[in-house]
C-alpha cells in the first residue's frame, strides 16, 4: 500500500544550513532508492518541508527516524494519506529553495508573501508543492 507523508520542521543549527540540507539531501538519496522512496524536499530560512511517498512500513520507519534526527527540531506532521500513485516518483529526492519562490505563487496558497508552513493546512502545501512540480521549480531529478 502506498501512502504519501507530509511534514514540516525547523533546522536544529541554524549557521550552517547548506551543509545541513546538503547533509539531508546526500541521506534521502542514499537511503530512499533501496526502500522505495520518492520525494520533494523544501528548505528555506531553517524551515524544512517535505513529502515522502513509498509503502506504508518504509513511510512510517524515515518518519520515526526524522523525528530522532538531531538535525530537525519542531517537527509537525501535516499530511498522511493512503495513495493510489506517486505524484514525486520521477524523484528520489528532489529540492526547491523556498527562499527563491515566486512572490505571487507564494500568495496564492498564503496568507501572506512570507512562506510560514506551520500557518497552512496539509492538503494547501501539498497544492503548492504540485504547483512547484508543474512549474519545473523542483530541482534534483535522480
Amino acid at each position: 500500500m502506498l501512502v504519501r507523508l507530509l511534514y514540516v520542521s525547523r533546522a536544529a543549527d541554524l549557521q550552517d544550513s547548506a551543509a545541513l540540507t546538503d547533509s539531508i539531501m546526500s541521506a534521502a538519496r542514499t537511503y530512499n532508492p533501496g526502500n522505495g522512496i520518492t520525494g520533494v524536499l523544501c528548505y528555506g530560512e531553517g524551515v524544512f518541508l517535505q513529502a515522502i511517498e513509498g509503502g506504508r512500513e518504509e513511510i512510517n520507519a524515515l518518519y520515526n527516524m526524522i523525528l530522532r534526527d538531531p538535525r530537525h527540531e519542531n517537527v509537525v506532521l501535516m499530511h498522511y494519506e493512503e495513495i493510489l500513485e506517486r505524484r514525486f516518483g520521477g524523484w528520489t529526492m528532489g529540492q526547491v529553495n523556498l527562499a527563491k519562490l515566486n512572490t505571487s505563487i507564494v500568495l496564492k496558497y498564503s496568507e501572506t508573501p512570507e512562506l510560514n508552513p506551520y500557518r497552512m493546512s496539509g492538503k494547501v502545501v501539498l497544492a503548492l508543492l504540485e504547483e512547484l512540480m508543474l512549474t519545473a521549480s523542483i530541482i534534483g531529478r535522480a
